[in-house]
Parts: structure tokens; C-alpha cells; sequence
């Protein structure tokens, strides 16, 4: 069942002691506190995706932090080929979450026909506790949910190992 309260991902992220995985299931995600910089790389303007102390600093600096203590943190991104723009838009941006101590990968979602996906977006710290990322057809957040039977976390650590172990990593990934 889902847990009333949701502790903010900061929270979790603290209580974090081995491991942070995440997968992504969208091609595009409509989040307000980056799209001026979308835009902007829209037009060409890619200064954004480089910028250690702008709007992605707090995230670069939990990563740090985490990785620091000895968390792993692996995200594996599931995509359709060719690249939607905001992935491309991701995937330019992507160094910096590597050389903060992020492990990421690319999936192509040809290659994932055969994996049994939850239906949400999702992190599982800790092999025990999964955060599902609800979002609206638009892309926004609808907000978070938590959930730690074990059927649930087995799903998704079962789905992001074998979405891993496809997947190609950033370095080697050509957009």
C-alpha cells in the first residue's frame, strides 16, 4: 500500500546508505524550473548544460555528497531512437552528473521489449524502498509516491538490473 506520508527526496536520499538507482521511462519530462534553459538550448544557447553553480548545483551537490559517503548512484535512461529533443537535451548535460559521481546509461527502448517495467518512473534506494515519479501527460510532477513491499522493490531492482546490464553507457553513447 502507499505510505501517507512521502518523505522529500533529500530526506531519502540522507537516509541512503549503499545504493540510488534510477530509471527513466519518459522521453521528455515538462519540469517548470528548467525550461528557460531548454529553451534557450533550443536556440542553440547550450552555456546552461555546463554550469556547475546555476539551477542544477543543489542536485550536483547532493550527488557529491552521497557518492562521497559511498553510495552508488546509477541511473539508466530508457529512450526511443532517434532521441527526442529534451533527451538530446539531457543527454548534453549529462557530464556534469557523471563528474559528481553518477553512474548513467542509455537504454534504447527497442532493446527493452522484453523487460517487465513497472508503470512509473522510479528510484529504489537501498534495495528496500522504492520512490515512484508520478508525472502528467504534460510531464509535470504529479507528485511522488513511496513503497517498500517487497514484491514492489523486486520489481524494480528485478527491471533496473536488467535495464543495466543492456544499457549503454554515457561515454559510449552517440546521439
Amino acid at each position: 500500500m502507499p505510505q501517507k506520508h512521502v518523505p522529500s527526496f533529500a530526506e531519502m536520499m540522507a537516509d541512503c546508505q549503499r545504493s540510488a538507482v534510477h530509471l527513466e521511462l519518459r522521453d521528455a519530462y515538462g519540469i517548470a524550473s528548467e525550461a528557460a534553459e531548454f529553451a534557450a538550448w533550443q536556440q542553440g544557447d547550450d552555456r546552461s548544460r555546463y554550469d556547475r553553480h546555476g539551477r542544477r548545483k543543489a542536485w550536483l551537490d547532493q550527488v557529491r555528497e552521497a557518492t562521497g559517503r559511498g553510495v552508488g548512484m546509477r541511473r539508466v535512461r530508457v529512450v526511443s531512437e532517434p532521441l527526442s529533443e529534451y533527451m538530446r537535451f539531457s543527454h548534453a548535460g549529462t557530464a556534469l552528473n557523471i563528474e559528481a559521481g553518477e553512474h548513467i546509461r542509455w537504454l534504447p527502448r527497442r532493446l527493452a521489449s522484453d523487460i517487465p517495467f513497472p508503470g512509473n518512473c522510479f528510484w529504489v534506494f537501498d534495495d528496500r524502498v522504492v520512490r515512484f515519479n508520478h508525472f502528467t501527460g504534460e510531464g509535470a510532477s504529479a507528485g511522488p509516491e513511496v513503497r517498500t513491499e517487497p514484491h514492489v522493490v523486486k520489481l524494480c531492482t528485478t527491471a533496473f538490473e536488467e535495464a543495466w546490464g543492456r544499457a549503454v553507457p554515457h561515454e559510449n553513447y552517440e546521439v
